[in-house]
């Protein structure tokens, strides 16, 4: 029998330095920087605290224990985030508004997930996650299954529509769509806010 796919993170836990470490930085450092930018004015700055926040992850995750429950690894590492935005914080001594709430707030409220914010990270991270992951393992199929993947689970087009434009079956479609999503869940593992299905994954 093949052997069990492994997850990013799985891989990671055995090698902090190799390529999939890398992988890890190249998935996240535009979603902290993207949300730090909110917040912090200054690039260097941001650029300083990504790269706290990534040493602080890759230390720690050999202690991070998956419960079971969706979103837990971003509910981890959001923690994190939002400690170390508090260390800034008391380093830099400075308080620029994000709209209306304070630095100082903004990290107060991803500690708390049921703030609003703190939902908005979670669903922005759900988001980008999935759709840098997909990006990742397109090579793996053929152009067809991708077209079939694309058009009735990115586009929503209905699945008989999907089969007739492009001289297929339903059940290849479907077929299509299961391979794609079960190699996405092998990959993404506890990155993943819960079992992928057509809902999870963002449409073009």
């Amino acid at each position: 029998m093949p052997a069990t796919p492994v997850s990013l993170i799985e891989r990671i836990r055995s090698d902090r330095t190799g390529s999939d470490w890398n992988k890890f930085v190249q998935i996240y450092t535009p979603l902290l920087r993207r949300w730090l930018y909110r917040s912090i004015t200054h690039p260097a700055d941001i650029e300083d605290l990504i790269q706290d926040i990534l040493t602080v992850v890759v230390t720690k995750l050999p202690e991070f224990q998956h419960t079971g429950a969706p979103g837990a690894f971003w509910a981890w590492l959001r923690l994190i985030v939002a400690y170390r935005l508090k260390n800034f914080w008391r380093q830099v001594r400075r308080q620029p508004l994000v709209g209306s709430i304070q630095f100082e707030q903004l990290a107060s409220s991803l500690e708390d997930s049921t703030n609003d914010l703190s939902r908005l990270w979670d669903q922005e991270h759900d988001k980008h996650v999935v759709a840098t992951l997909l990006s990742e393992i397109r090579h793996e199929f053929s152009a067809l299954t991708w077209e079939m993947f694309d058009r009735y689970v990115l586009q929503g087009m209905p699945p008989a529509r999907v089969a007739a434009e492009l001289n297929v079956t339903r059940n290849a479609v479907f077929i299509a769509r299961s391979r794609i999503l079960r190699r996405l869940r092998e990959e993404g593992g506890v990155l993943l806010p819960s079992d992928p299905d057509d809902s999870s994954v963002p449409p073009h």
